[in-house]
């Protein structure tokens, strides 16, 4: 829910800022609270552990600038639907067990069933919601290593940082305007807070603690509170088929394995 009010606080912006200002602002204003928050776990930083964070930190970056393009341009809750393409596929290459495909392919399905199994509209905007879900899963897999680094939320918190500096020539059109006006820059930070600093702090705590598979699964939830936010927010009412979907992607979350990992331990694909 978090993540989505953030991206209903982000949407009403583009009217008056660009996406890709907003985009920046987020990443940067949401590391720096993650960084004001760990630093007393901070401690001296090896070339590895930078080059994990800054790398994390890069495709979350490329992420949200592609998603922020696309829900410019496409509603929010078809957006989050299409880009949950990335996460299905990365769960169903760790599924194994029988329990665990059936979980899989009931949420597979409600995600269909929630994006009316049709990739239509802006032809860019659907270019840009599937740039953000091959970087969804970019960030998946690195934030596994980056949450391994044993250094609590710093590592998101420096990784987020890297990433927002690296695409300021991106949001450099409305920069300016939007540090100048108070409302703005304040609406901004709450983006910050809700999509980044708690919804990726919130992933990094759980990253360490369940297998890829289990948290990709419980990531088909996002969908169903996008299509909820969507409603609260922004006017966009679900469809009887909707709901249904929704349905189906709840008992997918439910009948998985409830499998847990070692605090510190990292899980490695299949072959």
């Amino acid at each position: 829910m978090s993540q989505y009010t953030g991206a209903a606080i982000a949407v009403r912006l583009f009217d008056e800022v660009y996406p890709t200002t907003v985009t920046v602002l987020r990443v940067l204003l949401g590391g720096i609270m993650v960084l004001v928050v760990s630093w007393r776990s901070q401690r001296r930083w090896t070339r590895r552990d930078l080059g994990a964070a800054a790398i994390f930190g890069l495709a979350t970056a490329a992420m949200n600038t592609c998603f922020y393009l696309a829900i410019d341009r496409l509603p929010l809750g078809k957006s989050v639907v299409i880009e949950f393409i990335g996460p299905i596929a990365l769960a169903a290459w760790f599924t194994r067990t029988k329990r665990n495909i059936a979980a899989l392919l009931l949420a597979a399905t409600g995600v269909a069933i929630l994006s009316g199994v049709e990739i239509g509209g802006d032809p860019l905007g659907i270019l840009y919601i599937f740039g953000a879900s091959f970087f969804w899963v970019t960030y998946l897999l690195l934030g596994r290593r980056v949450a391994g680094l044993d250094r609590g939320l710093s590592g998101l918190g420096v990784g987020l940082m890297i990433g927002g500096v690296a695409i300021i020539p991106l949001g450099f059109r409305d920069l300016g305007h939007v540090l100048s006006t108070p409302r703005l820059l304040g609406l901004c930070a709450l983006v910050g807070l809700f999509s980044s600093a708690i919804g990726y702090a919130i992933d990094q705590v759980v990253l360490r603690r369940i297998p890829m598979r289990r948290f990709a699964v419980l990531l088909a939830l996002l969908p169903v509170t996008a299509m909820v936010m969507g409603v609260i927010a922004l006017g966009q009412h679900p469809s009887v088929a909707d709901v249904a979907g929704a349905v189906l992607v709840i008992g997918g979350v439910v009948i998985q394995e409830r499998e847990e990992l070692p605090v510190t331990a990292l899980e490695e694909p299949p072959g």
